[in-house]
């Protein structure tokens, strides 16, 4: 029988301590349904210690990034008020396992929504939309997981940074992404590439969420996925991404 507090106990202890741990899948039957239930239990453990709840992440709404994780179905993570990277500012390196970082769209919202929603309902509950990166990393030995392993660890999601707010009748259909180190272009896409519109992400979430038995709720920020593949990470980087219409976010990798 799989013990759910037992393993999101694990999960939260390799994130605090940056520590690679082996598959969950590996030593159980692990269902998705399974793995959520870790996830929510993991992320209560850390608002039991004062975290605060900020919003969603969607994860795998990009074809590349799939490919390159080796699954294939949408997922969804949590984001708390620890995960904040200042835009401009310097995350420790040592905190993370394997860190990767993608370039995204992020949503702000004025309104509840929940369950099965129109792009255009979703629309009419966004405040703002701003360019964003998430960086992700898997806290499994060598990067290997299921999909189960992915979603029962947050998704991989381990920080994020928001850049300027905008108001949000900018189309941002199809806006030009450009990720760079050093200011050197590493990977180069479209917010088309997020289910062939963000808004479609925010659709997913709502959806996602409510069979969860949550809500997506005002004043929380959704990150609608990658619109290209992540890029591991190295210490000493200045890493930045420019959202056409929507400027530029950024930050630095301590040594």
């Amino acid at each position: 029988m799989t013990d759910i507090h037992k393993l999101a106990g694990t999960i939260d202890g390799a994130a605090r301590d940056a520590r690679a741990i082996a598959q969950l899948s590996a030593g159980t039957t692990l269902t998705l349904e399974q793995a959520y239930a870790i996830q929510k239990a993991s992320i209560d453990l850390r608002l039991t210690r004062g975290e605060r709840r900020v919003g969603v992440k969607m994860g795998f709404t990009n074809r590349a990034k799939a490919v390159q994780m080796g699954v294939h179905d949408i997922v969804c993570g949590r984001l708390t008020d620890r995960m904040i990277i200042e835009d401009g500012g310097t995350v420790d390196f040592a905190r993370y396992v394997h860190p990767r970082i993608e370039p995204e769209i992020a949503f702000l919202l004025k309104a509840p929504l929940e369950g099965v929603v129109t792009p255009a309902q979703a629309l009419a509950a966004v405040e703002a939309i701003a360019p964003a990166m998430e960086l992700i990393d898997s806290r499994y030995e060598n990067f290997k997981f299921s999909l189960e392993d992915v979603v029962a660890d947050n998704a991989s999601s381990s920080g994020f940074v928001v850049g300027a707010w905008h108001r949000p009748d900018i189309d941002c259909s199809n806006l030009g992404i450009v990720l760079s180190f050093d200011g050197r272009p590493v990977q180069i896409g479209s917010s088309a590439a997020i289910l062939g519109h963000p808004l479609r992400s925010l659709v997913a979430a709502a959806r996602m969420t409510a069979a969860g038995g949550e809500r997506l709720e005002p004043g929380w920020i959704v990150l609608a996925g990658s619109a290209t593949a992540a890029e591991p990470l190295r210490r000493g980087l200045y890493v930045e991404a420019e959202v056409q219409s929507l400027g530029r976010v950024a930050f630095t990798i301590g040594n």
